[in-house]
């Protein structure tokens, strides 16, 4: 007899300006769906654990912080706590401290592929909105494994680049405002299906096996050095050569998608050069100190050399800073700041539910 199952797995991913976007998203659902929602809203280490209480009370669906090894009901929200990313293996929830992934923990593709490696055609992917492209290589997984993915509408987001990287990542996105886009997911959510084999995919498994303890990757043939280094930990980056849209991988883990990468290279660049700009400084500083003490001792031959330094030094700092004050110019790329919840700082437990106050 054949059997028959909806499409009951929603992964949901936002980031600045998400919490809007998920609040109106939720106030459009009836009390009751047949499908379980899991999201992801990039937010600090020590902040967003009010979370799940905002979203309880944005509509009907009630919300709490997922926690590991639960298994999700169906009608209910399941946030991802702060530091921690929100994985779906099997019939459970796992939460992970695994490597960061585009800079972030949580983050929306580690999310959407396990989505895609557990229910295959029987999930939608909902990309919301946020800056950068994090979930569009998640929105493709999910797409190629059967999945659906639904947009929000970029003229409605508050930031746009999500929604646009994931619509540039797939075929067939839905692009939706937040009404439309509740009621595609309700309605989808209780088609039935032909009940379809999940057919295994290394590919993905080992990507996701990266955040999974005790779980080891499938072995693989390393990929070759793309000739950047990782901005989190400062190893060699891989280009993952199979992968659409193009990924890139260290051997520590640390995923990035291009326009994640270049943001966190733009960062880094910002912060070698005011490191720059404090270092002439003081070498100005110390270079007007020694300038002053070999004139007071009668050495004018050594204190004109140093005068000389003074200024070189002082020179340079202020052409770094002139550079830093006109990016455009310069060719350092601004970084858009994430929806911040609270402050940076301490790192959350995975392994026990976070407070919703």
């Amino acid at each position: 007899m054949a059997t028959t199952r909806s499409r009951n797995t929603v992964v949901v991913a936002a980031s600045a300006g998400g919490v809007e976007a998920l609040r109106g998203l939720l106030s459009h659902f009836p009390a009751q769906i047949p499908a379980t929602l899991l999201v992801v809203l990039h937010v600090p280490a020590a902040g967003g654990k009010v979370l799940p209480s905002i979203l309880g009370r944005a509509g009907l669906l009630p919300a709490s912080a997922a926690a590991d090894g639960e298994v999700p009901l169906p009608g209910h929200v399941y946030v991802a706590p702060p530091d921690c990313h929100l994985l779906l293996v099997g019939y459970k929830i796992r939460l992970s401290r695994g490597p960061r992934h585009n800079g972030h923990r949580p983050a929306a593709d580690p999310l959407f592929i396990s989505a895609a490696l557990a229910s295959g055609p029987y999930t939608i992917a909902v990309v919301l909105s946020g800056t950068l492209d994090d979930g569009a290589a998640g929105a493709a997984a999910v797409e190629r494994r059967g999945g659906l993915v639904v947009v929000q509408d970029p003229g409605e987001s508050a930031y746009d680049g999500m929604p646009r990287a994931a619509i540039a990542a797939t075929q067939h996105a839905q692009v939706l405002r937040l009404p439309e886009l509740a009621a595609f997911i309700d309605r989808e959510s209780r088609r039935p299906m032909s009940g379809q084999k999940i057919a295994p995919d290394p590919d993905l498994a080992r990507q996701l096996g990266v955040f999974l303890e005790k779980t080891p990757r499938p072995a693989a043939e390393p990929s070759p050095w793309s000739g950047v280094t990782c901005p989190e930990c400062g190893g060699p980056l891989g280009q993952e050569g199979a992968s659409v849209p193009v990924r890139f991988e260290c051997q520590a883990g640390h995923g990035w998608s291009p326009e994640s990468l270049l943001a966190a290279q733009a960062a880094g660049i910002e912060r070698a050069l005011w490191a720059a700009v404090l270092r002439l400084e003081e070498r100005s500083r110390l270079h007007q100190l020694l300038a002053e003490t070999a004139e007071h001792q009668g050495y004018p031959i050594s204190a004109s050399g140093f005068r000389a330094s003074v200024r070189s030094a002082r020179s340079s700092a202020r052409e770094i800073r002139k550079m830093l004050e006109s990016p455009g110019e310069a060719g350092i790329a601004g970084v858009p700041g994430d929806e911040n919840l609270g402050p940076r700082g301490a790192s959350a437990d995975c392994r026990r539910p976070q407070s919703s106050g």
